[in-house]
């Protein structure tokens, strides 16, 4: 028992003196000043990294919303660019139908020739001006082409436009002026299967000029180039 009283005696008096200890290094290191002025300095250190961080923070969410804007205003341009593009070429490519149309562009593609002879057979007592081809059976064969969706059409290589004209001159006719014999070589650019559809239909422009006496060929071709109006023939 008096061991067990002088152990808890001793162990009191270490408590009391570890206590005591802490109680100084408390109260020493709460009263040293260049303690109390490291921690002054370092709040505001830490103030002024806070400030400047905030501040980044805000100069940066600005920056973003002028990129934003920026990106917006370029999209636009973008676009209106695309827009000019676009028109451009589709005014490009109207310029070139046009002038496709009009006669002075080449031209090449898929079509059919139209071949008109004169008959190969003209009986004693008739005349034969009635079987040979004249300027109005040439007119309904173009005029049935273009009707048709033909986009280029030319006479034995002639390019004709919409200001053309074709007359009759004893046995020859002119296109433009100038002078072609027969046969009469019809050539059109265009869908192949519609053009020769629209030719051979039952009481067509075809049946009339067999009716007329005139031998007509009608081919499809795939490959057929036409020169401009008024370009000059090898």
């Amino acid at each position: 028992m008096r061991q067990q009283a002088h152990s808890r005696i001793l162990l009191t008096f270490i408590c009391f003196l570890f206590g005591a200890m802490l109680g100084f290094s408390y109260q020493h290191a709460k009263n040293d000043p260049s303690r109390r002025e490291w921690s002054d300095s370092g709040w505001k250190r830490e103030y002024e990294f806070r400030s400047a961080l905030i501040a980044l923070q805000k100069e940066n969410r600005s920056l973003k919303q002028q990129l934003v804007e920026k990106q917006d205003e370029l999209a636009a341009w973008e676009k209106k660019l695309a827009d000019r593009q676009t028109n451009e070429a589709g005014l490009a490519k109207e310029a070139e139908q046009l002038r496709m149309y009009v006669g002075k562009a080449r031209v090449k593609g898929k079509g059919v020739a139209v071949t008109l002879s004169d008959s190969s057979y003209i009986p004693s007592e008739a005349s034969a001006t009635d079987y040979i081809v004249h300027e109005q059976h040439v007119w309904k064969i173009v005029h049935e082409l273009l009707i048709s969706g033909a986009e280029a059409v030319a006479i034995n290589g002639q390019r004709i436009s919409h200001r053309s004209y074709i007359v009759c001159n004893g046995p020859v006719i002119e296109v433009d002026g100038t002078q072609h014999a027969a046969p009469f070589v019809i050539s059109a650019i265009g869908d192949p299967d519609v053009l020769s559809s629209a030719l051979v239909l039952p009481g067509g422009v075809v049946d009339e000029l067999v009716q007329d006496h005139i031998d007509v060929k009608v081919e499809k071709q795939e490959a057929i180039t036409l020169d401009p109006v008024f370009a000059p023939r090898p």
